[in-house]
């Protein structure tokens, strides 16, 4: 499948209603989760399981199930973002397990975890846990963090790797009362890392 094709079907992802400040819910957007997907698509990393940690909408794991991943399952502990996730699984027609569970409690092991954790933004190291359960249940991780991430991911990975970064553009739509503009853009950093 061609990536804007892909990108095409997952704008058809429903967004939160009402997404919690404090759980930092904002959805991966279709360009980016589609640019992501095809990218690990094209290094070989989604033919078998696939993990989404805070999967809010589902848009990671239901993207890696239309590109052909064998099974895909995608954690949160929100139980309004697991319905969510569920109901665009459906409606795209891919077979997905959602589970209600923090990430901490996570103990099956995937080839690869596709994530959009929490940046921090709201409370420092939100981010932590995420890439922990990734680091101790998967071979390779693709994560999106803020801009200026780089030095601090290195360390905390060790001996993880990365192996590819690169610099994307992520939209956020106005979502709460503290937002100013209708639509920012802010920069990320898309990391994929090898676990030894």
């Amino acid at each position: 499948m061609k990536q804007r094709k892909l990108e095409m079907l997952l704008e058809e992802i429903e967004g939160f209603a009402e997404p919690e400040l404090e759980l930092e819910q904002y959805p991966t957007p279709a360009l980016l989760a589609a640019e992501i997907l095809h990218f690990a698509y094209m290094q070989g990393d989604l033919a078998t399981s696939v993990q989404d940690l805070g999967c809010g909408t589902g848009i990671l794991a239901i993207g890696a199930k239309l590109l052909g991943a064998e099974k895909a399952v995608g954690y949160d502990l929100d139980p309004k973002a697991i319905e969510l996730a569920k109901n665009n699984a459906e409606k795209l027609r891919v077979e997905v397990e959602f589970v209600c569970s923090d990430v901490s409690e996570v103990t099956e092991h995937v080839k690869t975890t596709l994530m959009n954790p929490p940046f921090g933004a709201r409370v420092k190291g939100k981010d932590r846990p995420f890439l922990s359960a990734a680091l101790r249940t998967s071979e390779v991780i693709y994560s999106i963090h803020n801009r200026g991430s780089l030095a601090f991911i290195q360390k905390f990975i060790k001996p993880a790797v990365i192996t590819h970064s690169y610099v994307a553009k992520f939209p956020i739509k106005r979502t709460f009362d503290f937002h100013k503009k209708e639509r920012e853009i802010i920069e990320v950093e898309i990391y994929r890392i090898a676990v030894p």
